[in-house]
């Protein structure tokens, strides 16, 4: 797509090297985008760097680490040019109740999906600053409304929905736009594993038919890929998850209710235990914490 608003510009994704974050590589890169590549898992990186249809740059960086981003932004304003296209997609997630949650696994969810996307937009600003660019957070449901298990998962995405609503106010009058996209379920290996367990599969299960659906991740990027090229504040995939904003002050009551309803038979049944990291990237963050 020659006319693009991505054509020969650069663009940054983060947690770029499975699922949305790769799947997003590919849709800019199919609109002339050169592509930066950041996440952990270097060898999967350089293989999407190789096979996308315009340059492109692998960097093994962990979002937690600034000394590692700065060091990125360099080396991607050396070799592609400046950024002017910033995706924070990287996230991982873990379950279970949080009472019998590991402190270390809790913190570590919220480190990687509030502090390292702050990190990730701090290490980029003055690219951003510079061309006038724009800012994408990878957002969630979960950023509209809590679920029980998922309480770092939750906490993390709330928290970067706030951020990026101050980042906006703060730079918008440089010319910088601020967007974040509230997503539902998509088919990842993160979601798959977390069906594997029961009291997550039943978290799904009991939603309403239409929200249960998990849409494929090449459906979605380009969904926000065209919300890139307009700049969009806010993107929601799907279209009716804007209803849940809308009805966010109610969300909580509901899911009380449900949870009261149906985790004393979970409970029962022995199915509340902590999961773990969830997918292979999120035991690909675990591998790269622990130097394992």
């Amino acid at each position: 797509m020659t006319d693009s608003p991505l054509q020969d510009r650069t663009v940054v994704v983060t947690g770029a090297a499975r699922g949305l974050g790769a799947a997003l590589a590919r849709a800019c890169a199919h609109r002339g985008a050169r592509l930066a590549l950041l996440g952990l898992e270097k060898p999967r990186l350089d293989a999407l760097a190789a096979d996308l249809p315009t340059p492109a740059l692998a960097v093994g960086a962990d979002v937690t680490d600034p000394l590692a981003l700065a060091e990125a932004a360099g080396e991607i304003r050396r070799r592609l040019g400046t950024p002017s296209v910033v995706v924070a997609n990287a996230g991982v997630a873990h379950g279970g109740p949080f009472a019998t949650s590991d402190p270390a696994e809790w913190r570590r969810v919220v480190d990687v999906n509030l502090t390292g996307s702050a990190h990730t937009a701090r290490a980029f600003l003055p690219d951003l600053l510079d061309t006038a660019g724009y800012h994408l957070q990878i957002a969630s449901l979960a950023s509209l409304g809590a679920a029980p298990m998922m309480s770092a998962y939750c906490a993390s995405k709330a928290g970067v929905e706030a951020f990026n609503h101050s980042l906006r106010a703060e730079v918008a009058h440089r010319g910088v736009a601020v967007g974040i996209a509230y997503l539902n379920w998509i088919d990842t290996d993160m979601i798959r594993d977390a069906d594997r367990y029961p009291v997550l599969r039943e978290l799904r299960a009991h939603m309403p038919p239409p929200a249960r659906r998990a849409f494929p991740p090449d459906d979605v990027a380009v969904r926000l890929v065209r919300a890139m090229e307009r700049r969009r504040t806010a993107v929601y995939v799907p279209h009716w998850l804007r209803l849940a904003q809308l009805g966010r002050t109610a969300l909580p009551s509901v899911v009380a209710r449900l949870s009261r309803r149906e985790l004393p038979r979970l409970e029962a049944d022995g199915s509340l235990g902590r999961t773990g990291p969830l997918g292979a990237g999120g035991r690909a963050d675990r591998a790269a914490e622990t130097g394992t």
